[in-house]
């Protein structure tokens, strides 16, 4: 029982204190459209003046390119440094057998280029 000296504002945070510490169910657990998914990459440096430079991403065995969530659209991230332009080469890459990533010639004193891909590798029944 609730003495007369027992203020509201104390009630409340007491309340919230006890609502933080209940567990979630939903917390923490995978969503079913989504699944385990793992991270391969390339990238590279190049010096000013140096022409187009390439690399492939690994494709990790028994694994295939995922979607980003929620589109059809694989779940890739291109990174770059310094004057250059990069992107996946739509000539040279598959999305199944090869992936590989592609700069333009460096305009500034270095540029780098980096190419992330997320592969889903679930066993699927």
């Amino acid at each position: 029982m609730l003495g007369r000296h027992v203020s509201l504002p104390f009630v409340l945070l007491a309340l919230l204190f006890v609502s933080a510490m209940v567990p979630n169910p939903s917390l923490g657990q995978p969503m079913d459209e989504f699944s385990a998914t793992t991270e391969k990459t390339c990238g590279f440096g190049m010096a000013e003046g140096q022409p187009s430079n390439q690399c492939e991403v690994p494709i990790p065995s028994g694994c295939s390119v995922a979607n980003f969530p929620g589109t059809t659209k694989p779940w890739i991230t291109v990174s770059k440094a310094g004057k250059t332009f990069c992107r996946f080469d739509p000539k040279s890459t598959d999305w199944k057998a090869r992936i590989t990533g592609t700069c333009s010639r460096c305009e500034s004193s270095h540029c780098t280029g980096q190419f992330s891909v997320r592969f889903d590798c679930a066993k699927r029944p």
